[in-house]
């Protein structure tokens, strides 16, 4: 759904010229098209635009872009700022909540937000043009995220189109990775709906802990490359990378070419393992057993543990004999009271695996040192790990 238009019936509305308008409701989140809908320009004002925000009432902007972009702000300061009695109220509730709780009202709280902020909603042109005054050209920053221009209009929420604006900036810019060598050789530029390798020290496991083999290996959930491209730096020879995601295998085959090394590393779209055996199987699954609510959260929530389970269950069957399987993997999620060490356990255990050795760090993001943050107490304990494992017949 995140490629293309939702399948809902067009929206409906009427310009500042008292026109009749329609047009397709488009939502990265596949979220269901606004049952309530207003026109809205710069005489409305911030407190009135929230509590209709509230009410489940979107907000489709007539006015100028740039006042639009300010009314945003102003939404997002009164979301921020709840009363006392309820703020009070909310952080009794989360004492008193076991980590699983907090982190369920963690996420009820994200998503109520979200909801309020994307009520204001932007209309586009056929081409992605958005004729508003002092509207910038979004046409790139849409056709990266979005693909060519059906020359159907279609509206969304202005919070996901500054999204585009954002991840058009990181796409140009691109991440200095370190463990890919020195400058200027050594950014990944991520994609929209790709998560970004901004939380580097999963990346430098990869590119420390001593290699199997340097014949072949498998990227299990490729992203945006880089460790496919850490590994191919590191001398394997040839790398097979897979995921299902085309936004990924897309952003991954760019910044393979731009970093020379197409001739090393294949991208095959597939749910998990490619084909075959080989030496080292490497796979960085999401870290959080959630439901995710955006293509960018697939990288961060894995519903039921899916990939997790799936990686560790075909494991065995796609290691040559000696060969290992590297997971990575935080234990944000045993912190939070969502998995179990033990169930991590014996999932290894079940299918047939045995842990070698364990390679430790301590994530270094801003969030750790963040004590307003919500899910802070399992932030501040979090490790991430890479996990050395081996089929039990084979060692």
């Amino acid at each position: 759904m995140s490629h293309s238009l939702v399948s809902l019936p067009p929206l409906e509305w009427h310009n500042r010229q008292g026109e009749s308008c329609t047009a397709q409701w488009r939502s990265e989140s596949a979220s269901p098209s606004p049952r309530r809908l207003v026109t809205a320009d710069d005489t409305l004002s911030a407190d009135k635009a929230y509590r209709l925000a509230c009410e489940g009432t979107a907000l489709l902007w007539q006015g100028d872009f740039q006042n639009a972009r300010m009314l945003l702000q102003a939404l997002a300061r009164r979301a921020d700022d709840k009363p006392r009695k309820a703020a009070a109220r909310a952080a009794e509730k989360r004492a008193a909540a076991t980590p699983a709780e907090a982190f369920h009202l963690h996420r009820q709280a994200q998503a109520q937000r979200a909801r309020v902020l994307s009520a204001l909603l932007i209309p586009l042109e056929g081409d992605y043009r958005i004729d508003l005054r002092r509207a910038p050209d979004l046409r790139q920053a849409c056709t990266e995220a979005w693909g060519a221009a059906t020359g159907a209009p279609c509206v969304a929420s202005l919070r996901e189109l500054l999204g585009l604006v954002g991840a058009h900036e990181w796409r140009k810019k691109g991440v200095e990775v370190a463990a890919l060598g020195p400058a200027p050789h050594n950014r990944i530029h991520p994609h929209y709906g790709v998560f970004s390798p901004v939380r580097g020290e999963y990346v430098d496991l990869v590119a420390q802990t001593p290699l199997p083999s340097t014949t072949r290996a498998f990227d299990i959930g490729v992203g945006t490359g880089v460790l496919s491209a850490v590994l191919a730096r590191r001398g394997v020879q040839q790398v097979v990378a897979t995921d299902q995601d085309p936004r990924a295998l897309a952003c991954a085959a760019e910044n393979v070419q731009r970093l020379g090394l197409q001739d090393r590393i294949a991208l095959l779209q597939a749910d998990l393992f490619p084909p075959g055996r080989a030496p080292l199987v490497v796979c960085n699954p999401p870290w959080v057993p959630a439901r995710a609510s955006s293509a960018i959260e697939q990288a961060v929530y894995d519903e039921d543990s899916r990939m997790l389970r799936g990686f560790l269950s075909g494991l065995a069957a796609h290691l040559e004999p000696g060969g290992e399987g590297w997971l990575i993997l935080s234990d944000l999620a045993e912190h939070l009271g969502l998995r179990p060490r033990e169930q991590l356990l014996a999932w290894i255990a079940e299918a047939g695996l045995q842990v070698l050795g364990r390679h430790d760090v301590r994530p270094h993001h801003a969030k750790v040192a963040d004590t307003d943050d919500a899910l802070h107490a399992a932030r501040a304990a979090e490790v991430t790990s890479l996990w050395r494992l081996a089929a039990m017949d084979s060692v």
